[in-house]
């Protein structure tokens, strides 16, 4: 036994041996108290015994070592002497007890007969009024074999009365065979007033301390164990204040119930002085208190006190202790002390358990450790101290979200090896993790979400609505569209129905990546599904078939989702409108704004900005301009009743976006004087102007040559906080290459490469197109070869341009090489291409190589493979189209426009004198009803027939003029006296005569219509 044990021990026993000398009576006892415990059984206890009671909690109201002030009380948490009696000995005459009173009561005891005894008890209380006297104490004599705790509660619930329930209560308290509980204390508090706002006012502890200052005392100590276990801290210490002011000790529960509390507010100064005048009054914590103690300690860094305390208290620390010191050490981030503290439990024999482990490791998370997590899962599963299923998805969570997925995979696998497969949530995570970014995954990463989610499937779980949108689009960013529609599939055979918000998410998905036709079929499945589409999915499909040209399919669409029920909104309409516009389909579009208006849905400023977007592209400046007049209120204008009748007197203002598009269109159209006054109209608004602003003006005064006023604007972008861009680079270097100042542009080229941006493909191309017009063919080449080690890979354009260089260099065996190469990596020659290179192999006299581009062309291009026109040229400059020829032969319904590739042919087989292979070609190009209707080429028949009339086929000459004048023509009188001279050339007079006279009858008709009224 320790000192302090044994001075306990003597108090404790000299205390006792005055209190029996004091309040024994007269009389002998004939039976021993038994809340009276001897002396003795401290002489058999040792002090580590005491300090390891069972867990004790803040419920724990059953006070046995509670004394009241006169006794002094008996020091708790003493083991008992071996021969002691205890509560369990007696068990059985309580079993007889009960016995007893179920065969007295017979069938017809139950609970409303308890509840009716309450009523009956209680009404007699109340109808004595304040008194309490003897009658009444007499009349409840017949209930005292019915004393139990219910009874007991219900009683003072029903009289409610403070000072008759306190006057019950102590009556109730010296009933022989009854004995108050924690229940019935916490319903005297109750009727007392206890709250937390309002203490117990003190005249009814008096006179409860006036009846019996055995129940005051142990009420008080009820008290604070109620205070503690609402966690009124405060309340406690100020009632336990109280206790000592009535004169009365706290117990050893009331100390430990009080410590928990403080510890759990974060009062360690307060509980450390608790344990303080604790220790004094010769108590020592139980297990549970000592554990928050010793955790609230370490959680400050006082690790050493801990060990201190637990020392003092002569409590042998074991698994659970030392788990709970090194979850504080884990709270105040002493990781290195905490993994010292794992290796003493190995030396003090105390194994760690799954619960120690799983303190670190979620220690170790919330700290974001995740090195040390790796080592502690090897220590865990090594010992057999598997993590639980959810710290197992938490540790995938953090590993996932720390980029580290390959460890993440570990720990699936390391799962299944555990015993705990992943499931649902495990899966989701991981999947959800990768692909719930805004960004792209990697390929790597991707594979590794795909190949776990084939292990999903596996194991028979599927992805969350939320995760499959995320993974498709991932699949779709990537090109995996074949798997995006995949996971639909597999989702569904699971029975995951797809909502219409999954299904607009990966349908715009698709369109995002140009794959209109996959999002078409997945549009479809949708409504076979039965699933209903919304405006966002009709909207996501109408948009960007309108973007790719499919105007028809988006209107089918638009009208369809009216049908349906399912209202177009405000982008719906912009979309198609927009469309409308740049397709030159004005009628269409006005139309459709009219039906907007007239529906309720009033324009915004995004319409209003594609409005002038798209008449700019239709060439409709002047409309566009008028609009935005219109928006800025700045005068009456044509388009008042087509674009504002109905909108209202508020006229959205024109945004950043909304002058952008209007100084691309202007300076588009070369109208770069307007585009810079509205630069500073901008400036007068109040809206600063972007970057598109800043590049479309300094592209549009490159492309009128205005290179000072293009220079200032990239000043005042610069000074504005705009860093230029490739396409600024691009516009001032392809104007250099124009003006044939290589060096300006080789140096602007420098200025790109420092601010650290990187050349495109349209760079590349001005570059290319430039070298070749002042010459420097090989350098254009070389150039090429440059890109494609930068990984820039030419486009058609490019291609197209180093042909056209080379084929004016006078080297046609290299563009023919050159059109091979492009074939072969992926690269298709369009029109374009084959245009420029027939008319060079024309010219080098290379008629049968041009005639062979002629016929391949055809397999690509004939007879109208290409919707449009203006698709095929796209990226060709103005001028470089102009300088071939090709921009007067855009017809106007936007076919392709083969028939001047066959001219140039016929032509030059003519001039060549190879006049039967100009003739095939010549039938062949007017072998199509199409083209003998709308294409009338005098040159071409004028030629081919003078070439025939030098070759003496005067014959198949006159054959072809009889064609001609069939399908209309009126041939030229110098095509007359062509065949005319053939004619006298093989001796045919008569026919040469007769043609003669036709011609005078041609001249008299014509003076006499030019010369009639």
């Amino acid at each position: 036994m320790s000192r302090r044990g044994a001075a306990m021990a003597v108090s404790q026993s000299l205390a006792f041996l005055a209190s029996l000398k004091s309040k024994q009576p007269s009389g002998a006892r004939l039976l021993p108290d038994p809340s009276v415990r001897s002396p003795l059984c401290f002489l058999s206890s040792s002090r580590s015994a005491s300090c390891s009671p069972p867990d004790d909690d803040l419920g724990g109201l059953v006070d046995p070592d509670f004394a009241s002030p006169l006794e002094g009380g008996l020091p708790s948490g003493k083991k008992h002497c071996e021969g002691r009696l205890s509560a369990k000995d007696f068990a059985f005459l309580c079993e007889a007890v009960a016995d007893r009173d179920t065969s007295s009561r017979g069938p017809s005891a139950d609970v409303g007969s308890s509840s009716a005894d309450a009523v009956a008890i209680s009404e007699m209380i109340r109808s004595t009024g304040d008194m309490f006297d003897e009658k009444t104490q007499r009349s409840l004599r017949q209930f005292r074999g019915k004393l139990e705790e219910s009874l007991v509660n219900e009683v003072l619930r029903l009289v409610k009365e403070p000072d008759l329930g306190v006057k019950f209560f102590i009556w109730t308290g010296r009933q022989i065979g009854y004995r108050h509980n924690n229940a019935t204390y916490d319903v005297l508090l109750e009727i007392l007033g206890f709250d937390k706002r309002h203490r117990i006012p003190e005249h009814f502890l008096r006179e409860v301390g006036e009846d019996d200052s055995e129940v005051l005392g142990k009420l008080l100590n009820v008290l604070v164990h109620k205070c503690c276990r609402n966690g009124f801290w405060n309340e406690a210490l100020e009632e336990l204040g109280r206790l000592k002011d009535f004169g009365y000790k706290a117990t050893r529960t009331t100390y430990n119930a009080l410590m928990q509390v403080l510890l759990k507010a974060g009062r360690l100064d307060s509980a450390t002085l608790v344990h303080r005048e604790m220790s004094n009054s010769g108590f020592c914590m139980d297990r549970l208190t000592i554990g928050y103690f010793a955790r609230a300690l370490c959680k400050e860094g006082r690790w050493v006190d801990a060990l201190n305390v637990i020392e003092e208290e002569d409590f042998t620390p074991d698994t659970v202790l030392y788990t709970k010191m090194i979850d504080g050490l884990m709270e105040a981030s002493l990781f290195e002390e905490a993994m010292s503290f794992l290796h003493r439990m190995r030396s003090r024999s105390c194994i760690p358990n799954a619960v120690t482990y799983r303190t670190l490791l979620s220690g170790f998370l919330r700290k974001k450790q995740l090195g040390w997590c790796k080592r502690i899962i090897n220590m865990a599963i090594t010992e057999g101290c598997n993590p639980s299923p959810s710290l197992f998805n938490s540790l995938v969570h953090a590993y996932c979200h720390s980029g580290d997925y390959c460890y993440a995979y570990k720990l699936l696998k390391k799962m299944a090896g555990c015993g705990c497969q992943p499931g649902y949530i495990t899966y989701n995570i991981f999947i959800g993790a990768i692909c719930a970014n805004d960004h792209v995954p990697g390929s790597d990463t991707l594979e590794v979400a795909e190949k776990v989610y084939m292990e999903m499937l596996d194991a028979g779980f599927v992805l969350n609505k939320v995760n499959v949108g995320n993974y498709a689009r991932c699949l779709c960013a990537t090109g995996k569209f074949e798997k995006a529609f995949s996971v639909f599939k597999e989702m569904m055979r699971k029975g995951f129905v797809p909502d219409a918000s999954t299904y607009g998410k990966v349908i715009d998905f698709l369109c995002q990546a140009y794959k209109v036709e996959k999002a078409f079929l997945l549009f479809e499945e949708m409504k076979k599904s039965g699933v209903l589409p919304d405006v966002y999915t009709y909207t996501t499909l109408i948009d960007s078939f309108c973007k790719v040209g499919l105007i028809q399919q988006a209107r089918k669409w638009f009208d369809e989702m009216i049908r349906y029920g399912c209202v177009p909104n405000v982008v719906t309409h912009t979309a198609l409108i927009h469309a409308y516009l740049k397709a030159v389909r004005l009628m269409e579009a006005n139309e459709l704004f009219e039906n907007m208006v007239s529906a309720g849905c009033l324009p915004n400023v995004v319409t209003y900005t594609a409005l002038i977007d798209g008449l700019c592209k239709a060439g409709e400046i002047e409309k566009a301009c008028q609009v935005y007049a219109r928006m800025r209120g700045t005068g009456e204008t044509k388009v008042k009743d087509i674009y504002f009748e109905g909108v209202g007197a508020h006229n959205p203002e024109p945004n950043v976006f909304t002058y952008g598009a209007l100084v691309d269109g202007l300076c588009k159209a070369h109208k770069v004087a307007e585009a810079r006054d509205l630069l500073d109209a901008m400036k007068l608004t109040g809206c600063d102007p972007n970057h598109v602003v800043y590049d479309a003006l300094i592209d549009g005064f490159c492309k009128v040559g205005k290179l000072d006023e293009a220079q200032e604007v990239f000043g005042k972008m610069t000074e504005h906080g705009y860093t230029p861009n490739v396409y600024t680079y691009s516009s001032l270097i392809d104007r250099y290459f124009k003006d044939r100042r290589v060096d300006l542009a080789l140096k602007v080229l420098s200025r790109m490469l420092e601010d650290s941006c990187t050349p495109n493909v349209i760079t590349y191309t001005e570059m290319i197109d430039g070298l070749c017009k002042v010459g420097k063919t090989d350098d254009a080449f070389k150039l090429i070869s440059l890109m494609e080690e930068k990984g820039c890979n030419p486009n058609v354009v490019t291609y197209t341009a180093m042909i056209d260089g080379f084929g004016k260099a006078g080297n046609v065996d290299r563009c023919i090489y050159l059109l091979n190469q492009m074939t072969a990596k992926g690269c298709a020659p369009n029109f374009v291409t084959y245009r420029v290179l027939i008319n060079h192999c024309c010219t080098s006299g290379l008629l049968d190589e041009a005639h062979r581009l002629l016929e391949e062309m055809k397999q690509t291009y004939w007879p109208r493979f290409v919707s449009g026109y203006k698709n095929v040229i796209q990226g060709f400059s103005r001028e470089f189209l102009a300088l071939h020829g090709l921009l007067e032969e855009i017809p106007g319904d936007g076919s392709m426009p083969i028939a001047p590739a066959y001219c140039l042919l016929i032509e030059s087989f003519t001039k060549a004198g190879r006049l039967e292979v100009a003739l095939e070609l010549y039938k062949e190009l007017m072998s199509s009803s199409s083209i003998c209707s709308e294409f009338r080429n005098r040159n071409l028949y004028s030629s081919l027939i003078e070439g025939l009339c030098r070759a003496s086929k005067v014959d198949k000459a006159l054959d072809l003029y009889v064609e001609v004048t069939r399908c209309g023509a009126i041939p030229e009188l110098d095509l007359f006296f062509c065949i005319m001279k053939g004619l006298f050339k093989i001796n045919k007079w008569e026919e040469a005569l007769q043609i003669s006279y036709c011609v005078c009858h041609m001249i008299v008709v014509a003076k006499s219509g030019h010369l009639g009224p």
